[in-house]
C-alpha cells in the first residue's frame, strides 16, 4: 500500500522569503497537491542569533500571498532540541556515535597538518574507539557520528540520479555540540523522520548534506525519504542570482505589482516544464507536476519573461476579481496608499468600468495603477511636460471645437457616441482624428499616454470630461 506523500518546506528565518525559497516551496506544494498528499512547514530557527520573529512573519506572509498553504501548524525546530539531543545520545548507545573530547587547539592542529600535506581538513577520528575513561575533565565533549570509512554513500536522487560520495570524504561529523545543542545535520533528520516526511525537495546546494543525513538515517534504522535536489536559479548571464537579477524577497514582487498566479506560473517554469506549455493555471500545474520533469541544469531568471507571463494572467482575470486584487495590493504599490484614501464608491465604479481598457496595456498591477492615474486626478489637472506642449497654440482652438461637439452628446454618453461626435468634428475642420484625439487625451488625463481616449471619456462621464476639457482650454 502506497504511503501518503508528505513534503515539507523548511526555511531559516534569517531574512525574507527570497525567490529561490519561494520556488522550492512551490515545488513541494505542487507535488503534495499532485499526489493527494500534504505539505508541512518547519521553521529552522536553531540559529538563535540570526533568527527573528519578523523574518518568520515575513516568510508566512509571503507564502500566504503566493497562495501556498500548508498542513497543520508550523513546526519550530528550536523547540525540539530535547528530542534532537535524545537521538544523539541514542546513537551513542547504539555504537553509531561517540563522545569526542578533542580540544579546539587539537582541531586546529589537525587542520594545519592537513593543509600542509595538501589534504582537505578532516577530523582524524582520534576519539572514535578510545576509552571514555581517558576523557579530560576540563573538556565538554561533542558527539560525532561514526561515519563509514570504506566504500561510498549513494544518494538516489529523483532529479540528479545516483550521486556517489566516497565515505573517506565525509569524516566523523558533529551532531551534538559541546553546549548540548544539535547541529543542523542532526536536527533536519530527526525532524523529517518525526514529521513523517516522505519526499525532500530542496536546492542542490544541500546535496552534500544529503549524504551525511543518509548516514544518520541508516544509523537509526530509519527509512531514507525520497530525495530530489533541484538546481539553483541563476541570473540571465548565468551567474549566481543576485539582487540585480531578481534575488529579492517575495514582498518586493508584490510591491512591483506581480500577481500571485503570474509569479506561481513563472516560478514553476523556472527549472520545470510540461512540453511547450508556457502559460499554466494552478490546476494545470497541479495536474502535470512530476519530480522527474525538473531539469538538472540551473534555470535563468528573466524579468521580461516574468512580465509577459504575468501580463497574460492579468489580462485573463475577470474584471471584478482583478479590481479586488488591485485594491488589496494598493498598500504595497508605490502611490497606492494615496489612491486607497480616495477610492470611494464612485471612483471604484469608474475603475471597474475602466479595467477592460486598462488591463490590455498593463503587465503588472503597478502599470495598471499608473495608467489609471487619471481616474484619481483632482481638477484642475497638472500636466506633464509632453501633455503641456500638446495643449499650446492651435491645439486650444481644436480643443474648444471638440468640447462644443461633445456638448452636443446628451445623456447617451458612451465611447461610441463620443467617438462619432469627434470624428464628425474632425472631418468638418479637415483634421485627422489623431490631431483631435491627442490634445483631448492630454486635457482629460494630463498625459500623452492613456487607454483609448473614447474609453476615457466614457469612464469619466459627461460632466467630469467636459469640466476637464474646459479647465485645459482656460
Amino acid at each position: 500500500m502506497n504511503k501518503t506523500v508528505v513534503t515539507r518546506f523548511a526555511p531559516s528565518p534569517t531574512g525574507y522569503l527570497h525567490i529561490g525559497g519561494a520556488r522550492t516551496a512551490l515545488f513541494n506544494w505542487l507535488y503534495a497537491r499532485h499526489t493527494g498528499g500534504r505539505m508541512l512547514l518547519r521553521i529552522e530557527d536553531t540559529d538563535r542569533e540570526r533568527s527573528t520573529d519578523a523574518a518568520t512573519a515575513a516568510i508566512l506572509d509571503g507564502l500566504a500571498w503566493l497562495g501556498l498553504d500548508w498542513h497543520g501548524e508550523p513546526v519550530s525546530q528550536a523547540g525540539r532540541a530535547d528530542r534532537h539531543r535524545e537521538i544523539a545520545e541514542e546513537l551513542v548507545r547504539r555504537g553509531e556515535a561517540y563522545y569526542c573530547y578533542a580540544s579546539q587547539a587539537e582541531l586546529e592542529t589537525m587542520r594545519e597538518t592537513a593543509r600542509a600535506e595538501g589534504r582537505p581538513p578532516r577530523y582524524d577520528g582520534r576519539w572514535r574507539d578510545r576509552d571514555p575513561a581517558e576523557a579530560p575533565a576540563d573538556v565538554s565533549p561533542v558527539i560525532r557520528v561514526k561515519a563509514p570509512r570504506e566504500g561510498e554513500t549513494v544518494v538516489a536522487d529523483r532529479v540528479q540520479g545516483a550521486v556517489r560520495f566516497p565515505n573517506k570524504d565525509l569524516d566523523d561529523f558533529v551532531i551534538l555540540r559541546s553546549d548540548k545543542t544539535p547541529t543542523y545535520m542532526l536536527a533536519v533528520v530527526v525532524d523529517d523522520h518525526d514529521m513523517g516526511v516522505t519526499h525532500i525537495i530542496r536546492g542542490d546546494d544541500h546535496l552534500t548534506n544529503a549524504a551525511r543525513q543518509t548516514i544518520i538515517y541508516r544509523a537509526m534504522g530509519w527509512e531514507v525519504p525520497v530525495m530530489a535536489h533541484i538546481p539553483l536559479i541563476h541570473g540571465p548571464d548565468g551567474a549566481k542570482l543576485s539582487k540585480r537579477h531578481g534575488a529579492l524577497g517575495v514582498e518586493a514582487y508584490r510591491a512591483m505589482g506581480y500577481l500571485p498566479a503570474g509569479l506561481r506560473n513563472y516560478l514553476a517554469r523556472l527549472g520545470w516544464s510540461h512540453g511547450d506549455d508556457e502559460i499554466m493555471s494552478t490546476e494545470d500545474m497541479i495536474g502535470w507536476f512530476e519530480i522527474e520533469d525538473i531539469n538538472k541544469g540551473a534555470a535563468r531568471f528573466d524579468f521580461k519573461k516574468l512580465e509577459a507571463v504575468n501580463g497574460h494572467h492579468l489580462r485573463g482575470m475577470a474584471d471584478a476579481e482583478l479590481l479586488d486584487l488591485l485594491v488589496a495590493t494598493l498598500p504595497y504599490l508605490e502611490g497606492g496608499a494615496a489612491v486607497a484614501e480616495r477610492l470611494d464608491a464612485a471612483r471604484r465604479s469608474m475603475l471597474l468600468a475602466a479595467l477592460p481598457g486598462l488591463k490590455e496595456r498593463a503587465k503588472t498591477l503597478a502599470e495598471l495603477l499608473e495608467t489609471a492615474h487619471y481616474l484619481f486626478a483632482e481638477r484642475p489637472l497638472s500636466f506633464d511636460q509632453k501633455a503641456a506642449a500638446l495643449l499650446e497654440g492651435p491645439a486650444r482652438q481644436t480643443l474648444a471645437g471638440a468640447k462644443t461637439a461633445l456638448e452636443a452628446v446628451g445623456e447617451d454618453w458612451s465611447a461610441a457616441t463620443t467617438e462619432a461626435a469627434i470624428r464628425r468634428f474632425a472631418e468638418e475642420v479637415g483634421l485627422k482624428l489623431g490631431a483631435v484625439a491627442q490634445p483631448l487625451r492630454a486635457a482629460l488625463t494630463g498625459r500623452t499616454v492613456s487607454p483609448g481616449v473614447f474609453d476615457v471619456l466614457a469612464v469619466l462621464g459627461r460632466g467630469e470630461s467636459l469640466g476637464r476639457i474646459g479647465d485645459a482650454i482656460a
